[in-house]
């Protein structure tokens, strides 16, 4: 159910400079990241301002699965950045220090109680069932910076700003992805497509949701099953039916893990569909390991949603390359956690822009005024003064033997393509929560 959000390792709080391998280059040291200027650096902070802010330090919260999924990635991107801000001076002087709220699948909500008491925001993190703890979060005013976001009723909510929004509330995030596949990418395989999703609620919302809009974009479904969530021993039923069925694009949803065992099963049948999209969790380097017998064999590809890719030769990229060789060089750079290298750094220039008197109702509104917000270059323009648009690019990233490389989409814009109208959900699948439906308003909000 958790693996469709990252999850990190470690219940561990991090302040301070914790220098790792390697010297990173100037770059690293400094307050300045990409084409953002003075992100971090010295100051005269004086107040304690804000529920977790001290005149010396701000303290925020970092949700995780950790203790389900054993991933360590949004915990890494936290080191990583809390130490390079610090090394630089912090936020107006003030240190960042961070506690990984390990929600374990199950106990969102009572991380999220502790955050309310302790933590001045949340700042790039993530779990499956995010939306039980929106309610709590809402009740003590507390914003919220995620990485990733899985359920309807977080999606959007009030006081949470994405700095790379993977849904907004109405909309599909891979219409123009899916789109390419079936019509550019490999014409005709639109006739028959499948789908296959891990048995959750997050992914049940999320199938029917894709399916609504791949018909939308010309596709036809022709299989439509679920596997258990925790996965399966042999997958030799499941691709027997996706090749009596002729299927010749699926869709997966859950574990790339059991995604490249069912590839070992097609691959070994001599099946071979046109394109699997493996989704983005799939982008990494652990999935090419399980998939190395299939890779020749199978067109996996997965969105990137904007963000660009760790192949690219991108200088803010690099420059989070840097910043992990030196503050954590054993950790693997994922998507997730570069979206919360972009969701730190939203909160970094956020907060820095409200000097001494950093309370919550400032950093909201400073972060609502960036109407084209890149990260400093590590993804395409997002408006986030208008969170109800959808952000309109996607880029797609292709699994081959030599590694990720970017596909043959089309980019119009750079590393991205920008020009597939999104694609607005004709049914209800519910709505992210408001202020109101707890009895408050902005201006509760400090």
């Amino acid at each position: 159910m958790a693996l469709l959000v990252a999850g990190c390792s470690g219940r561990e709080s991090g302040s301070g400079s914790e220098e790792g391998a390697g010297d990173g280059g100037t770059s690293v040291a400094s307050g300045d990241f990409g084409d953002l200027s003075d992100v971090c650096g010295p100051g005269d902070a004086s107040t304690a301002s804000a529920t977790g802010v001290t005149a010396d330090e701000i303290n925020v919260g970092v949700f995780s699965d950790m203790g389900f999924t054993k991933n360590s990635e949004f915990a890494d991107a936290a080191k990583v950045f809390t130490s390079w801000c610090n090394e630089a001076g912090g936020i107006n002087g003030r240190t960042i220090a961070y506690t990984v709220r390990d929600s374990k699948l199950m106990e969102v909500r009572q991380r999220m109680i502790e955050a309310c008491r302790d933590d001045f925001a949340l700042v790039g993190g993530g779990s499956a069932l995010d939306g039980l703890g929106v309610k709590e979060r809402l009740n003590c005013l507390l914003p919220s910076f995620p990485a990733q976001i899985a359920q309807i009723q977080s999606a959007g909510a009030d006081l949470e700003i994405s700095a790379a929004p993977t849904q907004v509330n109405g909309y599909d995030p891979y219409y123009g992805y899916r789109k390419w596949l079936m019509t550019e990418g490999f014409p005709g395989s639109g006739a028959a497509v499948g789908i296959i999703n891990g048995d959750s609620p997050v992914t049940s919302i999320l199938g029917a949701q894709a399916i609504e809009a791949t018909e939308a974009a010309g596709g036809t479904f022709v299989y439509n099953d679920l596997y258990p969530a925790s996965g399966v021993a042999d997958w030799t039923p499941y691709a027997q039916t996706i090749k009596s069925k002729g299927v010749k694009g699926l869709i997966f949803y859950g574990d790339f893990k059991q995604l490249a065992k069912l590839e070992d099963v097609l691959t070994g049948m001599d099946y071979k569909l046109d394109w699997i999209d493996a989704n983005s969790n799939a982008y990494n380097q652990s999935f090419l390991e399980l998939a190395g017998n299939s890779l020749d064999a199978q067109n996996n590809f997965a969105d990137l949603g904007g963000v660009a890719p760790l192949e690219s030769d991108n200088p803010a990229t690099q420059q989070v390359i840097e910043m992990f060789d030196k503050y954590a060089p054993d950790a693997q750079i994922t998507l997730p956690g570069l979206r919360a290298m972009s969701s730190w750094l939203l909160f970094a220039k956020s907060a820095g822009a409200c000097g001494d008197d950093l309370t919550r109702a400032c950093l909201l509104a400073n972060a609502a005024k960036e109407t084209a917000w890149t990260g400093g270059g590590l993804q395409a323009p997002v408006d986030l003064s208008n969170p109800t648009v959808p952000q309109p690019c996607f880029n797609v990233e292709e699994a081959t033997p030599d590694g990720w490389t970017a596909a043959d989409f089309q980019p119009d814009n750079g590393l991205y393509r920008c020009d597939v109208q999104p694609y607005k959900y004709t049914k209800d699948y519910g709505r992210p929560l408001t202020l109101a439906d707890v009895g408050k308003s902005m201006n509760d909000v400090q």
